[in-house]
């Protein structure tokens, strides 16, 4: 079964083909742009789910399922931000330094660090009107400094009590077993094997 993943972040697409080939072995995830898909998606939704949706339909557009992932980090102390900004914090997309530090600035001096990592995965068919969601999301807390080679985006600053270390301080294993998207998408999996 092949399903088109409407992004181009290589971390995402072989996140998403490891954590669902353990549920649907025959699974491949590709790229729009393996798709064929040369279009722009503008994501002008208000929420990750809309967002989410946005991408699964422009991705259901090639002639495969299509899944769209909308998600990011939500801390309590700055009403939710940076939230569905969360890639483009600090300005350009995708400068997870630039949003690190914006982050870090803007909790300065600030005690409730905790934080909620969101994912929604959409998933949209191309010859139904069938669309489905899951969401994920994983607790934890923002701390002051960097800790962790691995992982990307806020990785590092994301602290997870229950392991004792951030994100970027887990293997990849430790990582989907816990987090926000290995949760969605293992929602995900259980409705997808069940709707094809």
């Amino acid at each position: 079964m092949k399903v088109v993943l409407a992004s181009q972040n290589k971390h995402k697409i072989a996140e998403l083909q490891a954590l669902l080939a353990k549920h649907i072995p025959d699974i491949e995830v590709i790229s729009l742009a393996d798709a064929g898909f040369s279009g722009e998606i503008v994501e002008d939704g208000d929420t990750f789910e809309e967002n989410a949706f946005i991408k699964a339909r422009a991705a259901a557009s090639t002639g495969h399922i299509g899944l769209g992932d909308d998600s990011g980090l939500c801390v309590r102390a700055l009403g939710g931000a940076p939230g569905i900004y969360s890639a483009r914090y600090a300005g350009e997309h995708g400068d997870d330094g630039a949003n690190n530090r914006l982050l870090l600035k803007k909790l300065e001096g600030v005690e409730d660090r905790h934080a909620e990592f969101v994912c929604v995965i959409a998933c949209a068919f191309p010859e139904k009107d069938e669309e489905l969601f899951c969401r994920g999301a994983t607790e934890g807390k923002i701390i002051d400094e960097y800790k962790g080679e691995g992982g990307f985006g806020y990785d590092p600053l994301f602290y997870y009590e229950p392991f004792g270390k951030t994100f970027a301080e887990m293997t990849p294993e430790e990582k989907n077993s816990i987090s926000h998207r290995g949760k969605a998408i293992e929602l995900l999996a259980k409705k997808l094997s069940s709707a094809v």
